[in-house]
């Protein structure tokens, strides 16, 4: 797998996370529904994976979470019990990140930088998430590169990411993003393009020294008309984003 073409990456709209830098928890915004529609599922399912099925141990254990944005799901990892570390290039997000931690008592460190350049040494944590991130970078193959570098051994590397199928497009692309009747997403958030199948994937982490444990796909909590009469309900103002996702989660 290659790094995005300038073209393809020109397409994405990746300053959303600049522009909306002081509204990561806010009900009122999309960011919102990463706390209340994803983390549910992701924090359930690397639990589960990482404390009962590889046994591993928080308590002085180091995890790192690559593109942690305003810190909703880095908050989670620092309640498993890890010595947390959050990495991201907006330097708004990051402010945000490091006020709500304060707020919620949590001792997590935040750090300016990009996946593609991680300024950690070598062998530094035992964990890696990198969720919601992978189809947002201009060169994957760098960013999984510089996170087995950092992983020390037997360390385990957390992540998902959009598949580039058909219903992927029909559904984050022209329903949650272009179709302004049920669209809750600002537009050009994803580019289908940069939308990573499960192949590509498995082949970059083996050519840079990771071993897959598992793929496992999700799907909404809800049929697809029940979704969008959801949807419809946020666009019209009857739900605001919070309410939208303590409705509608991934499975």
């Amino acid at each position: 797998m290659k790094a995005v073409s300038k073209e393809v990456y020109d397409r994405i709209d990746n300053d959303v996370y600049n522009v909306v830098a002081d509204k990561w928890w806010s009900d009122e915004t999309t960011l919102i529904m990463l706390q209340t529609s994803i983390n549910p599922l992701r924090v359930g399912y690397s639990k589960r994976k990482l404390l009962q099925e590889l046994k591993i141990t928080p308590r002085g254990k180091t995890a790192l979470e690559v593109g942690c944005g305003g810190g909703i799901l880095t908050e989670e990892i620092a309640r498993m019990g890890f010595t947390t570390t959050g990495i991201d290039p907006s330097e708004g997000s990051l402010e945000t990140a490091r006020g709500h931690a304060k707020q919620s008592g949590l001792e997590i460190g935040y750090d300016f930088g990009t996946g593609e350049a991680l300024p950690y040494p070598n062998v530094s944590f035992d964990v890696v998430f990198c969720c919601d991130v992978l189809e947002h970078v201009r060169d994957l193959p760098k960013v999984i590169e510089e996170i087995a570098r950092v992983l020390k051994p037997g360390g385990a590397f957390v992540f998902d990411t959009f598949n580039r199928t058909f219903i992927s497009k029909l559904v984050a692309i022209e329903i949650w993003q272009e179709w302004k009747r049920w669209a809750f997403m600002p537009p050009s958030l994803h580019v289908w393009d940069m939308f990573v199948t499960p192949a590509e994937l498995k082949e970059t982490l083996q050519e840079k020294g990771l071993h897959l444990k598992e793929f496992q796909g999700s799907k909404p909590s809800v049929s697809l008309l029940t979704m969008l009469s959801y949807l419809r309900k946020r666009a019209t103002g009857q739900w605001n984003f919070r309410q939208l996702g303590e409705k509608f989660r991934l499975v």
